[in-house]
Parts: structure tokens; C-alpha cells; sequence
């Protein structure tokens, strides 16, 4: 308990910590595990006439209903640019692709390729919707596209900081013999970016909020030993798939409940410690069990006279309680031990 305490990492029961050492892949949700999970809007590109002023104030005044960490960074750039709102009708979340309503009597529709392609987007236009995009993309940000009455009217592109522990935790994940696969909504393009900058083993992009729990369950299929890291509510099923869920204490309360394992502070370094952690106390458990197994099948035939027959020795009960006692203690000194485990 001390050492999670101090490592900020809360594993919850023994079969998460006996499985913690066992694991050979992390399957990571890109947002808030990988990067800040406070991603900032970068530009805003206007399309068929409409202005940026015109997209971006649209834009915000749909996402002010949602609770997106995208929607928040659209909101946010509009009221950097000292932008107003405008209220919205008939709001619709479309999970896995975007937002749909109606601001000052215009259909306003903000999403990925998926949402265009459900609102019938001339084909042609969604090719160089899509080219125009990959620009953003490769510099590993996302895209969204911005349809205003069924005719598209822009681009927003936001970029999600990488947090600075992520390299570091990548490489001690490595150094332990663990694959990572990097989960997300984002397009193939964007999250390649993101991987080839942390040299991240596979991608799995454009998945669905349903579908995370699918690509752990497909893992575990292949015989690997999964932990899924993650911090959403949309994680919580693929968390509660996995071999061990590890949730970001800096997430949702559903993801930490789904979870065996919580690190506080949200640092994927925590993962490597508590790998650590979990083989000293395995190793601790073990050896404290071949102590007592040892000293038991010594003492206990001892105890009962196995030698008086041969030797004339018996053993008192005041010596048999004393040895008892010992027993625990030395149990207690092992276990002890485990405060100068270097993690």
C-alpha cells in the first residue's frame, strides 16, 4: 500500500496484481492516456463562400452541447476570438462520428468522413474534403468537417498536446517486453502521426466506442495477456474485457469502477512501477508460502512427537508457542522487505 500510495497507483484486488506481471500487451486509448486530453483548436478553414468567422461561430454554438474534449477546444477558440453563441435546436449526437442541429434556422452538421457520408455528401466533394484534410492530419491533428445545410463549409483542426511522460513510458513499456496498441477515433492518418512519433508497435484508427472492447477481445483470441488503459465511459466495456483494466484517475468514475488498477495521476509510467511492484509482491507471496510450507512440515511433526520414539525428545508447549510466534515473524520481515524494492 505504501508503495502505490507513492507511486500513485491504486491496485485493487490480488487477481489484478498477480495478472499485472503476466502481461505482454497494452492496448492505450489516444486521449488523456497518450496526450493531454486538453486538445486546443489550431485553424479554421473556410469553404464554398462561407467565411471563418461564419463556420467557427456555428461550429461552437453546436458543440456548446456537448461534453466532448474536441467540443470543448471548438467552444474555446470561439471565445478566444471573442466570438457569440447561438442557441441550438433539435441537438443529436451521432457517437463515433459528431453532432447534428439547428442554429438560426441552418442545418448544422460537425463530424469525421463517417457523419458526411450519412448526410449523402457528393462523393467528389467528400475526395477533396478528404485531400484537403490530410495536411492537418500528417501533422497528427484532427479533422473535422463543418456542413452547413447539407453543403460543405469548412474545416476545424485541432492538435491534443503529446504529455511528456508518454515518451519516457513508451520506452520503459518497450524495455519490458510489451507491446502497444494505440486505440482511436481519429483517422488512420492522424493517428500514424502520433504513432511514428512515439514509435507505437500497432494502430488500430477510426474505431468505434462499441469496437474497443472488440480489438482487446481479438488480442486475448491470439493468446496475449491484455491490459487496456483507458479513462472514458466509452472504455469501460474494453477496461472490464481486458486481463486488467488500468483507468486514469484523472478520468470518468465509470472507467476507475470497470478497472483493477488506477493510476492517480494519470502517468502511464505508473503501469512499468506497478508491473514492478506486482512482481516483488508475487515473489514476496511465494517465498513467505515456502516459509511457512517448510517450517510447518518440520514443526508440526515435531510438535506432535515424531522424534520421542528415537530420541526421547518433546517439544514443550511453551517452546512450540514460541516457535509459532517465530514463524509470523519471520513471515513479517519478508513481507517487510518490500519497502526497499527499487521501482
Amino acid at each position: 500500500t505504501g508503495k502505490g500510495a507513492t507511486l500513485g497507483v491504486l491496485i485493487k484486488n490480488a487477481e489484478a496484481l498477480e495478472t499485472l506481471e503476466k502481461v505482454d500487451t497494452l492496448v492505450i486509448d489516444k486521449t488523456g492516456t497518450l496526450t493531454e486530453g486538453k486538445p486546443e483548436l489550431v485553424s479554421v478553414e473556410a469553404l464554398n463562400g462561407f467565411t471563418e468567422t461564419q463556420v467557427l461561430q456555428l461550429a461552437a454554438s453546436l458543440e456548446r452541447a456537448s461534453e466532448h474534449p474536441l467540443a470543448e477546444a471548438i467552444v474555446g477558440g470561439a471565445m478566444a476570438r471573442d466570438l457569440s453563441f447561438s442557441d441550438t435546436d433539435d441537438f443529436a449526437s451521432i457517437t463515433g462520428k459528431g453532432v447534428t442541429g439547428t442554429i438560426d434556422n441552418k442545418a448544422v452538421a460537425l463530424g469525421n468522413l463517417q457523419l458526411l457520408e450519412t448526410l449523402n455528401i457528393d462523393s467528389a466533394e467528400l475526395d477533396t474534403l478528404t485531400r484537403q484534410a490530410e495536411t492537418g492530419r500528417s501533422a497528427a491533428q484532427t479533422v473535422m468537417f463543418v456542413v452547413i445545410d447539407d453543403q460543405p463549409a469548412g474545416l476545424l483542426a485541432v492538435a491534443d498536446p503529446i504529455k511528456d511522460s508518454t515518451p519516457e513510458a513508451i520506452r520503459e513499456l518497450h524495455a519490458a517486453g510489451i507491446k502497444i496498441v494505440m486505440l482511436t477515433g481519429d483517422s488512420r492518418t492522424t493517428a500514424n502521426a502520433v504513432a511514428d512519433t512515439l514509435n507505437i508497435d500497432r494502430v488500430e484508427a477510426e474505431v468505434l466506442p462499441e469496437q474497443k472492447a472488440d480489438v482487446v477481445r481479438q488480442l486475448q483470441a491470439a493468446d496475449h495477456i491484455v491490459a487496456m488503459a483507458g479513462d472514458g465511459i466509452n472504455d469501460a466495456p474494453a477496461l472490464a474485457q481486458a486481463h486488467v483494466g488500468i483507468a486514469m484517475g484523472t478520468g470518468t468514475d465509470v472507467a476507475m469502477e470497470s478497472a483493477g488498477v488506477t493510476l492517480v495521476k494519470g502517468d502511464l509510467r505508473g503501469i512499468v512501477r506497478a508491473r514492478h511492484l506486482s512482481r516483488a509482491v508475487m515473489r514476496n507471496i511465494r517465498q513467505n508460502l515456502f516459509f511457512a510450507f517448510i517450517y510447518n512440515s518440520l514443526g508440526v511433526p515435531i510438535a506432535a512427537g515424531v522424534l520421542y520414539p528415537v530420541f526421547g525428545l518433546l517439544l514443550s508447549p511453551m517452546l512450540a508457542a514460541v516457535a509459532m510466534s517465530f514463524s509470523s515473524v519471520s513471515v513479517i520481515t519478508n513481507s517487510l522487505r518490500l519497502r526497499h524494492t527499487q521501482l
